[in-house]
């Protein structure tokens, strides 16, 4: 069984993550972009962090045999903070690293003007560099904000096959299904969607643009979510070819629109402590 993580935030988690996640099946990941669990207080702190999501995490997980890539933004809760305004004029340069396949996590939190302004600006910078975005959806009225979401992504012109809408459950998953974008569902251990749940949906939507990620972060998550997921399909009747496609194909399919996903060589992912590039394993 091969499984591609499309929303984990490996930074906050430890080398023996990655090691158990390769044990389970997972050789690829995408790392999008998000807060840290406190304020940061400046510009600069953020681009540490993304020269981390470009060369640290690729060399950790290289190390078990899982590709990273990443997806780049001002996340949405940080977005309401001044100090962080001037992250949107650093993007540009960041996104046209080639391990960068997306723009996210964009979109909601508390459902701001200063929110909005944000997620309207990224889209745009999406369209200029020809890149899928991974849209965050408020965990507070998650249905008026999904639906707020689905609106703006509209009228930014983007093509719904190149937006994942993110976090959904059995409240908003039919409005994104029947907008044409791409699905996406964190199964978590106590709060979002849980295995059972998650299955039940694609018994009744199908598996077609539907994604199931851990979302592992700093609190109590599960980045093996994605592998009981698999494990509950093929218990419940789905076949090896269902699986492979929700779990693999999916994901691969969506980030491929970046032209940057290369899961067959090994490409290059960053130094390593002596400096010395270091290639995918």
């Amino acid at each position: 069984m091969r499984i591609f993580d499309p929303h984990i935030h490996m930074t906050s988690r430890t080398t023996d993550d990655y090691q158990r996640m390769h044990a389970a099946g997972v050789r690829a990941v995408v790392e999008p972009a998000f807060w840290l669990g406190q304020p940061r207080t400046n510009v600069g702190s953020f681009l540490d962090y993304f020269d981390a999501l470009l060369g640290w995490e690729p060399y950790r997980a290289a190390q078990y045999g899982i590709h990273h890539y990443c997806a780049l933004a001002l996340n949405p809760k940080e977005a309401n903070d001044p100090r962080c305004a001037g992250v949107l004029a650093e993007l540009p340069r960041y996104l046209l690293k080639d391990s960068v396949v997306a723009v996210g996590e964009v979109g909601y939190d508390s459902m701001t003007a200063e929110e909005e302004r944000a997620f309207e600006a990224q889209l745009a910078l999406a369209r200029e560099n020809d890149l899928p975005v991974l849209v965050h959806t408020p965990h507070r009225d998650k249905v008026a904000g999904t639906r707020r979401t689905l609106h703006v992504v509209r009228d930014a012109g983007i093509p719904p096959e190149r937006v994942l809408i993110d976090h959904l459950n059995e409240m908003t998953v039919g409005m994104v299904a029947d907008s044409g974008c791409w699905m996406g569902f964190s199964i978590y251990p106590d709060t979002k969607m849980d295995p059972d749940r998650m299955v039940a949906l694609l018994k009744e939507y199908g598996t077609d643009r539907m994604l199931v990620n851990s979302a592992a972060d700093w609190g109590r998550s599960d980045p093996l979510k994605t592998r009981e997921v698999a494990d509950g399909m093929l218990a419940a009747g789905f076949g090896e070819d269902d699986v492979d496609r929700v779990l693999w194909r999916n994901p691969v399919a969506f980030y491929g629109q970046s032209g940057r996903l290369d899961l067959e060589t090994g490409a290059q992912v960053g130094p390593d402590h002596a400096g010395n590039t270091i290639k995918r394993g």
